[in-house]
């Protein structure tokens, strides 16, 4: 009987260790075409704001340890059926196609694969699975991969992002804790993929309403963030915080929905350009902590990984790379 061997492989978008690594990451976003010196600055002076570098990769290296390690403390000691956990990134390296050559070499049979992206949007999400699909294709699809397509609403997800928002809601002062409005926040997509059906828009929104409901809160919103030009979804955080202001709201809570770690989007995006802004309106901003490697991801993305490899689509979708 063939030995099968099982791996799995974890997504997220990378970025860059130093400020020496930005031009050629930026690069890479820009599909090859090198940025301009103004547009390289900027992005430059954004992660010398937060100390010089991103700190995704780091945590998305620390979460895949955590996740091996829970995986296979729940398996027998015998190093043949252990789940390996392998990292690959979108835009930096190690390159998805990267990760999945050394899974290929460590002789992976079946994996999951889960982009640190709950969220499925067509736009971001399912890219990551091209780029795997296509590194496999190159080396005969050796591999029979799950792909987890979307994990908005995973019960041990919205727990965990609601443990962080009455964690983060406690720390206003007594007075005014009923007086806070709650941001949920997300990156933002261009406009066009409303035209197309996308459901990211309702993932997010279906997101929101499972933490606002485990949390007892009513008094929410979604805004989303980080976009990279017109047309682009919105309300922008921005805006949103204005129009807050005008209506007397003076204490926010943020709560970015759509990542799960610390990275240039929630450091410089909301803790300076937002809490800036906020302090400019007389607002008190506070943020949750991240997801990172709270004990409950670590917990989600186990139980995920479980199930997938026994074909239970239970409160996500998965596709393969098998006809």
């Amino acid at each position: 009987m063939e030995r099968r061997k099982q791996g799995v492989l974890l997504m997220a978008y990378g970025g860059p260790n130093s400020l020496d690594e930005v031009e050629p990451y930026y690069t890479h976003i820009l599909r090859g075409r090198k940025p301009s010196p103004d547009m390289l600055q900027n992005l430059i002076e954004r992660y010398k704001a937060i100390g010089g570098k991103s700190p995704l990769n780091e945590i998305t290296f620390a979460q895949a340890k955590l996740l091996q390690e829970y995986l296979n403390g729940q398996q027998p000691t015998s190093t043949e059926s252990q789940i390996a956990v392998y990292v690959g990134m979108k835009h930096w390296h190690p390159y998805i196609a990267e990760a999945v050559e050394r899974m290929v070499s460590d002789g992976i049979t079946d994996a999951v694969g889960i982009i640190m992206a709950p969220h499925y949007s067509r736009f971001s999400v399912s890219e990551y699975v091209r780029y795997a699909k296509d590194a496999l294709e190159k080396l005969g699809n050796p591999i029979k991969f799950k792909f987890v397509a979307s994990w908005a609403t995973h019960p041990l997800l919205v727990q965990c992002f609601a443990n962080k928002v009455r964690q983060s809601w406690s720390q206003f002062h007594p007075e005014v804790q009923d007086k806070v409005q709650f941001v949920f926040t997300a990156h933002s997509l261009p406009m066009r993929i409303l035209e197309q059906g996308d459901p990211y828009p309702e993932e997010l929104r279906r997101s929101c309403e499972a933490v606002a409901y485990e949390v007892g809160i009513e008094n929410w919103t979604l805004a989303y963030q980080s976009a990279s030009g017109d047309n682009w979804l919105g309300p922008d955080i921005l805006e949103v915080l204005e129009s807050l202001a005008r209506q007397g709201i003076r204490h926010v809570l943020v709560i970015p929905i759509g990542f799960l770690c610390d990275h240039l989007e929630v450091l410089y995006d909301i803790d300076i350009e937002a809490k800036q802004k906020a302090n400019e309106l007389g607002i008190e901003l506070r943020r949750i902590e991240m997801p990172n490697t709270a004990p409950l991801l670590i917990a989600a993305l186990a139980e995920i990984v479980t199930k997938a490899m026994q074909g239970i689509e239970d409160g996500f979708r998965f596709e393969t790379n098998v006809a």
